[in-house]
């Protein structure tokens, strides 16, 4: 069972509450879970700017409740029930944080080290241009993400719709200060038309999210079901 939230808050109130960028959002949607707030973060969300307001969502198993700063007028909830996932083709729309990891050598082509002996991480990049864009989400279609404990890829359980359009926006740098360090995500937004090829896996991958960041807003996707 899953549950998916609309709040509306306009921008004056996201102000007064000191709301400022992406980080801030990430802290104060843990507002919607009163009662846990030590549990490890199990929830997804995404912050639509709007004009002079802020349109927010959030997908959970645990049913969210509304906070203080957000009006009842501004808050929608509904239950997702099973037959909702259970369509073979869907619209779709995501705003997600692509990106890929660039290994780090020296000046000759050397692997680097850290002073712990341990290999330096690969550097993450954004994704900018449309052609690596739709591979990149058509690949996660293929594979969702890699299980850490077997080491096998997890498929993703849906494909592109190849012959309906895909749009794909450019992407935005989203800037936020995370312990007075300044730092930004890439986010692009996708619409299209997608095919369900795995039911199981596509339900883990609606519910986990897409992508990397997560926590910051990115990931979530809005879903129609359309008959083709």
């Amino acid at each position: 069972m899953s549950w998916l939230a609309r709040l509306e808050i306009d921008a004056e109130t996201a102000r007064a509450e000191g709301i400022y960028d992406s980080y801030t959002w990430h802290k104060k949607l843990w507002e919607c879970y009163p009662d846990a707030p030590d549990t490890k973060r199990d929830f997804l969300t995404r912050i639509d700017t709007l004009e002079g307001a802020f349109r927010l969502w959030i997908l959970a198993e645990r049913k969210p409740a509304r906070p203080q700063w957000c009006s009842p007028e501004g808050f929608a909830l509904k239950e997702i029930a099973p037959s909702f996932l259970a369509h073979r083709h869907y619209a779709f729309d995501l705003r997600a944080n692509p990106i890929k990891t660039v290994v780090q050598r020296g000046p000759n082509g050397e692997t680097l080290y850290r002073p712990t002996g341990k290999r330096k991480s690969g550097k993450r990049v954004p994704l900018v241009e449309a052609d690596e864009l739709r591979s990149w989400l058509i690949q996660k279609g293929k594979v969702r993400c890699r299980d850490s404990v077997t080491g096998l890829d997890v498929p993703g359980g849906f494909q592109i719709v190849e012959d309906k359009p895909l749009e794909i926006s450019p992407m935005v740098e989203s800037y936020f200060r995370k312990k007075g360090q300044a730092a930004y995500h890439g986010g692009v937004q996708f619409r299209g038309t997608l095919e369900v090829t795995d039911p199981v896996k596509f339900i883990e991958t609606y519910q986990s999210g897409i992508g990397s960041a997560k926590g910051f807003g990115f990931g979530l996707l809005l879903l129609a079901p359309i008959n083709l």
